[in-house]
């Protein structure tokens, strides 16, 4: 029982897995503390959460990737027992030994996460897939792994239809291999959102929402499983407290209408 909820690890687990396989699109806000996810949380649309590493790791001063796992792990716990919703963390690339990691995630109570394969040789990343989906059976924890393929983001300047087959290839790779889902991150449009869907799945693709991509409502007409935003959502609220502070500093004064988030 995590501290604070009604509900079990394991009954977060299956609910999270239940949402990526509804026919409803699961669109997740990412958050990095404790008050950004109260914040979402308290949304009635709020039905998961998902942590955005990215986001925890400039908290404490990390640049994306470099934070000490036991920092990240801390967050996400925090998280976790602030909230009544699954949550999925982003766990980078696994932090060098990904099926510990995972294991030690559901101790603190996530239920899901993104692992990336950085585009390592096909064979390595379903290894490190079979390995994460092996650890999270053997803590009698349904678990929703969302693996993370880099075909777009590492893909270089080689032609598009070579990273879509690539994400393709790895994605039914990692279905295979027991991953719950496929995120595919990548500012392109509605027709590679198509081809992705059709290549690995329906309800087995994720995506991040970024200007390129189709409205959430256009996604769940397309199949996709998942969207969520990454550190995007830390951005917009940095960039509110950046103009902020420079207007204060030019004379300006308070706003009306502050609402007591915190």
């Amino acid at each position: 029982m995590t501290e604070g909820t009604s509900t079990t690890v394991a009954e977060r687990g299956a609910e999270l897995r239940r949402l990526h396989d509804a026919p409803e699109l699961l669109q997740v806000v990412n958050v990095w503390d404790v008050v950004s996810a109260k914040v979402v949380a308290a949304h009635p649309e709020t039905r998961a959460l998902a942590t955005a590493g990215h986001s925890i790791a400039a908290s404490f001063g990390y640049a994306d990737g470099e934070i000490p796992l036991h920092l990240m792990l801390d967050m996400i716990g925090r998280i976790v027992a602030a909230v009544d919703v699954p949550v999925s963390a982003d766990l980078d690339d696994g932090h060098g030994d990904a099926a510990e990691t995972v294991r030690r995630a559901i101790g603190v109570g996530a239920v899901g996460a993104n692992i990336e394969d950085r585009l390592r040789p096909l064979d390595e990343s379903v290894a490190v897939v079979r390995a994460v989906v092996a650890a999270a059976e053997a803590e009698g924890v349904p678990f929703a792994l969302n693996a993370r393929t880099d075909a777009f983001l590492r893909g270089g300047d080689r032609p598009l239809a070579d990273s879509i087959d690539d994400a393709i290839a790895r994605g039914r790779a990692f279905i295979d291999a027991g991953a719950t889902c496929v995120f595919v991150p990548g500012n392109f449009g509605e027709d590679v959102v198509a081809a992705l869907v059709d290549g690995i799945g329906e309800r087995r693709v994720s995506v991040i929402g970024l200007p390129a991509l189709p409205a959430p409502g256009r996604l769940e007409e397309l199949g996709v499983a998942r969207v969520s935003y990454g550190p995007t959502t830390q951005r917009v609220a940095l960039g509110a407290l950046d103009d902020l502070a420079a207007s204060l500093y030019a004379g300006g004064v308070l706003p009306r209408g502050i609402r007591p988030l915190n």
